[in-house]
């Protein structure tokens, strides 16, 4: 069964409990420090963003948060909302964790973009040195929506079955 966690207690023990590495994932983020984000996951980890895009080793990881973090989301600020653990064995776990993301760049004519929010899903295991990540995945929360149709010009468009459908 998953259990609900709550915020930090001291960050000297932030790989000592699995439920603690999206704390540490959320403060690297907000120090914008690409290499404390890449040293949460193993050496061959894998990562998918909320595009899709999909990064097969820690260098890889680290390598795409640094541009994030320099490009994309240099003024942004992640914010951890809930966590929620389901040991799959003493040594194993799956961490969702519910973020908030503010501070976006600007881009395609979004001059402020807004708030979004964020379920990470992260695989974790213990290790000599504290629980790492082997596979994380970022998916957005779309409100109101249920699943993406590809439209007629190859864009993904959020889409709820629950209203009516216009043609």
């Amino acid at each position: 069964m998953a259990e609900s966690t709550t915020p930090p207690t001291e960050p000297d023990d932030a790989l000592h409990r699995p439920e603690r590495l999206p704390e540490a994932f959320v403060a690297a983020w907000n120090d914008r420090d690409p290499e404390r984000i890449g040293a949460l996951f193993d050496e061959d980890a894998e990562f998918v963003n909320v595009t899709g895009l999909w990064w097969h080793n820690r260098a890889a990881i680290q390598k795409a948060h640094a541009y994030g973090l320099e490009r994309i989301f240099s003024a942004s600020t992640l914010t951890l909302l809930e966590t929620r653990v389901k040991r799959l064995s003493p040594r194993i776990a799956v961490v969702h964790a519910k973020m908030e993301m503010v501070g976006q760049s600007a881009a395609d004519g979004v001059e402020a973009p807004r708030t979004r929010r964020t379920i990470f899903s992260f695989v974790v295991h213990d290790t000599p040195g504290g629980w790492r990540c082997a596979s994380a995945h970022n998916t957005d929360v779309v409100p109101g929506a249920e699943t993406n149709l590809l439209d007629d010009e190859g864009r993904l468009r959020p889409v709820s079955y629950r209203r009516p459908h216009t043609p």
